[in-house]
């Protein structure tokens, strides 16, 4: 006989509580409980058969094709070298940025290269899948429609139908039957999630899902989903900006701090294979004050972006400080380290920090490339345009060793740079030609060094 029970559930973090709470003893948020209830049956407990008993670890057999190599370079590349079979794959992004397309992009050329496709559309229509691939120029006998919210009617499918790849699209707007509440919520979504995942495990089925973000950009639902799967993917970029980069947050299959550059087009989204070259298309050899160009490093990739600093005198009590596409708090600590160290007044003063491009660079590699871009406007002058800037400052004027500073110096060479200027506590194994290290051991001198040069 089948049993009634009735629970609240928190909508922001999956916290469940018998009765409802005004705030969540576990995140903390307030008025996020919804009642949930369910039907289940009293069974008896059988135990299932063993169809994989425990191996010893020169028994197990490796498959030769354990990857699928979606065709796109790039996406490849953030996966860790294509798709592992029977995996499950979570990709996340804001509206509008391109999840569907690249997906539907990578379904094309799994279609051509003769691998089967199930593409479940839960939030868009047959018809306007349709018309994004007439779009996309993908036109394949291998790529299957499913427009479904129902989770029984899409296992059944996914069954007889034994696809290489599923995608979900996207899993906020499944539902499953088993559990008596809306799409989207905590219970359902992660009821969902582990039934993919075991269909992924059972049937060696790859299956890829796509997950919304909330307003803060955090990944909707309770956070066992991002536990769950094997891979998460951000996509991330400005929707004024034609650039979009695929981050890889965590990957049990490969490297956690991979990215792929994308730059969106008419025909889809286009691999930038030199995205250094793309960030600088529009960066001017004749310098102005506040502007230098900085080697960061996204996962094994060293890229150079252009950093603009502005400073102006506030007709406020309070100056403001905006920072765009770099963290807001490294900025104060840059600028708390300038008043400080070499005596710069910018207590009156507006500071903005800007990354052109549409990047956002994390890395503390970037910060003697935001001092002396703050500085230069400060004082009214130039860098020179072929030098690049790399090194950490610390609190007390220092400037730290970064990694990968043999690749970051290689990089700058083959863009023509002609100096670049990085850490004295960096040991270079091999000297590249063509260019001039100049090694720093203080912010006060990379200031005068970088204006010399």
């Amino acid at each position: 006989m089948a049993k009634t029970k009735s629970k609240y559930v928190c909508q922001n973090c999956g916290y469940e509580s018998a009765g409802y709470l005004g705030r969540c003893p576990d995140c903390g948020a307030w008025s996020s409980f919804v009642e949930e209830t369910s039907a289940t049956e009293t069974k008896s407990l059988v135990t299932p058969p063993d169809k994989n008993p425990p191996m010893r670890l020169s028994q197990i057999e490796m498959n030769t094709e354990i990857r699928i190599e979606t065709g796109i370079s790039e996406f490849d590349r953030v996966l860790g070298g294509g798709i592992v079979q029977g995996s499950l794959v979570l990709l996340a992004g804001d509206p509008g940025i391109g999840k569907s397309t690249i997906l539907l992009q990578t379904s094309g050329q799994l279609c051509t290269a003769g691998k089967k496709v199930l593409y479940v559309s839960a939030e868009e229509s047959a018809s306007q899948i349709k018309l994004r691939a007439e779009r996309l120029d993908i036109h394949s006998d291998n790529l299957y429609i499913y427009p479904q919210t129902n989770f029984e009617l899409i296992q059944k499918h996914i069954e007889e139908m034994s696809p290489d790849l599923v995608i979900i699209d996207s899993i906020q707007a499944i539902y499953t039957t088993q559990i008596q509440s809306s799409a989207g919520s905590v219970s359902q979504i992660r009821e969902c999630c582990n039934a993919l995942m075991n269909i992924a495990k059972t049937n060696n089925i790859s299956i890829i899902v796509i997950g919304h973000v909330t307003k803060e950009g955090n990944i909707a639902g309770p956070k066992v989903l991002e536990h769950m799967v094997d891979t998460v993917i951000q996509f991330e970029g400005d929707k004024y900006k034609s650039y979009r980069v695929l981050r890889s947050i965590k990957n049990r299959f490969g490297n956690t701090s991979e990215v792929g550059i994308f730059e969106m087009g008419t025909k889809g989204l286009i691999e930038i294979l030199n995205p250094s070259q793309a960030f600088l298309k529009e960066y001017s050899q004749t310098q102005t004050p506040g502007s230098t160009i900085i080697v960061t490093n996204e996962g094994t990739r060293p890229l150079l972006v252009e950093i603009q600093a502005l400073v102006g005198t506030t007709p406020y009590p309070a100056p403001r400080r905006v920072s765009n596409g770099v963290d807001f708090s490294r900025v104060l600590q840059i600028l708390a380290v300038l008043e400080k160290r070499i005596g710069l007044n910018l207590s009156k003063q507006d500071v903005y920090v800007n990354v052109i491009g549409g990047i956002d660079v994390t890395e503390p590699a970037a910060d003697l490339g935001i001092a002396l871009a703050i500085i230069t406007c400060v004082r009214d002058v130039t860098l020179d345009s072929q030098t690049a800037i790399v090194g950490e400052i610390g609190l007390s004027g220092e400037i730290r060793g970064v990694n990968n500073i043999e690749r970051r110096i290689t990089e700058a060479q083959k863009l023509g740079f002609k100096r670049i200027i990085i850490p004295e506590a960096n040991e270079i194994q091999e000297k590249v030609k063509g260019i001039e290290v100049i090694k720093v051991k203080r912010i006060v001198e990379a200031i005068s060094k970088a204006v010399a040069s």
